[in-house]
């Protein structure tokens, strides 16, 4: 009687050992999405002609999440999210990958060009509400309020930016 509890005890032992996932095979973090992150927005510096801020992604979810990249940056304005000027160049960085747990954050550097100095007639002036930020690998953008000035010609840059990275 003693040598079958003990068979089953260890029969159910090893099933159950059997059914864990190892770390080995635990499921990998995924990627951030929109639903994670909310995007906001941080003022800097200054210097003749141009600001210095920086994009903050912060993970308010329940789960860790990834972040690996640049995604996207551009002003938008007319209060209903039109672009205004030409995307953000990417400013070249290392990308490194950064699991976020929740309530961390990551950030993108960026520098702003001022309208003001480029001719009226080549700049074609327009009021920017503010940024439209794609998180990395997204297709769909959030809106971060940031009032300022932008140019409507597409060939003039005005936005640089840099790859998320931990603060």
């Amino acid at each position: 009687m003693r040598t079958t509890l003990t068979s089953a005890l260890v029969g159910l032992l090893v099933t159950g050992l059997a059914s864990v996932p190892s770390a080995a095979h635990a499921a990998p973090t995924p990627e951030c999405t929109n639903a994670a992150l909310v995007a906001s927005y941080r003022g800097g510096d200054a210097a003749t002609s141009h600001r210095y801020g920086r994009i903050v992604l912060r993970n308010t979810s329940d789960r860790a999440c990834v972040v690996q990249g640049y995604g996207g940056l551009s002003y938008v304005g007319g209060d209903d999210g039109t672009q205004v000027g030409a995307a953000a160049t990417r400013t070249p960085s290392r990308t490194p990958r950064v699991v976020l747990q929740p309530g961390q954050r990551v950030v993108s550097r960026v520098v702003e060009t001022l309208a003001a100095p480029y001719p009226r007639h080549t700049c074609r002036p327009a009021h920017v509400d503010g940024f439209r930020v794609y998180l990395p690998d997204e297709t769909r953008a959030q809106f971060v309020r940031h009032p300022t000035t932008g140019c409507r010609n597409p060939r003039i840059h005005l936005l640089e930016h840099a790859a998320y990275r931990r603060p």
